[in-house]
């Protein structure tokens, strides 16, 4: 593995070894599924024929930079990783089980273990940069940023997804949450998520819809109509549910949130700022509560 890493990176790579591991918490049908659609909401506009434009070489090198256990990369290129040049590069141990799950799958590939900063140089340039929730892992997203961008041929397409900016109160309990499992183990943080997890699972179940009846500008909350477990997870504490999840694998999600030490949130016009310093021109940022997902190119 290339690189040397900050304190906080070397606890966020051992924290995605040891989820990318569980695989049982994140290979069921229900959780691919939503996975899948999820990806091809925030980059393709639920248009998969989409990714044709994206691919634009026959064959595209394609550079997964962060890819853990490759999830997102093979549920967004699919079938057509058959057809190009897949490079999974991941700062973790993940890139073994991504390894293992590209031979199960019979897809071509290579993985390189390294910090996305100093990926060998011997690796080239690639048309397609795809970074899933992964550059608010790393120790700057500008500089993350900064470092990817030059690594694509100048016709290539940066694809990223990083956090966004939370309510007050979710972004203050998120950080006192993180703070508060920092000195576990891996497994004791995994265990004393369950609580929070259940709790989300109880709200979630309620099913219960409630009036917010003005705007309540200093705590971030619009008056309107919410789900309360909606409400409660993006205004209050991330508590992940949906129903046709087990607990594990909600707890996966919950544990991929509070667990890293490096976990940044930013705002679109910041994302934008970092593009721009990159010399990338953005070519169309989908914005969510949740996060923000951009499809940038080498600007011209």
């Amino acid at each position: 593995m290339t690189g040397e890493h900050s304190k906080n990176q070397t606890q966020t790579r051992d924290t995605f070894g040891f989820k990318w591991a569980k695989r049982d918490t994140y290979e069921s049908p229900a959780v691919l599924a939503e996975w899948k659609r999820w990806l091809l909401e925030k980059y393709l506009d639920n248009e998969p024929a989409n990714l044709e434009k994206i691919l634009i070489r026959k064959p595209s090198r394609i550079l997964d930079a962060g890819c853990g256990s490759a999830v997102s990369g093979t549920l967004f290129f699919g079938d057509s990783l058959n057809d190009h040049e897949y490079v999974g590069v991941d700062i973790s141990d993940a890139v073994n089980v991504a390894r293992d799950r590209f031979t199960e799958m019979g897809l071509p590939g290579t993985f390189v273990q390294s910090d996305l900063k100093t990926i060998p140089e011997e690796l080239g340039k690639f048309d397609v940069i795809f970074s899933e929730g992964v550059l608010h892992h790393t120790d700057s997203v500008k500089d993350a940023i900064a470092a990817l961008a030059p690594r694509l041929t100048p016709e290539g397409y940066f694809l990223f997804y990083v956090y966004s900016k939370k309510a007050p109160i979710r972004e203050f309990t998120d950080d006192y949450v993180r703070e508060a499992i920092s000195d576990m183990s891996d497994d004791e943080a995994w265990e004393a998520l369950k609580p929070l997890t259940r709790l989300g699972k109880v709200l979630g179940d309620l099913d219960v819809e409630f009036e917010v009846p003005d705007d309540i500008p200093i705590l971030g909350i619009e008056k309107g109509t919410y789900n309360l477990q909606r409400f409660f997870f993006y205004k209050i504490c991330k508590a992940f549910y949906r129903p046709e999840y087990s607990e594990d694998e909600m707890n996966h999600i919950n544990f991929d949130w509070f667990r890293p030490h490096n976990c940044y949130r930013h705002t679109p016009e910041e994302i934008g700022d970092f593009c721009a310093a990159a010399g990338l021109q953005v070519e169309r940022m989908h914005v969510g509560e949740s996060g923000i997902a951009v499809i940038a190119r080498p600007g011209r």
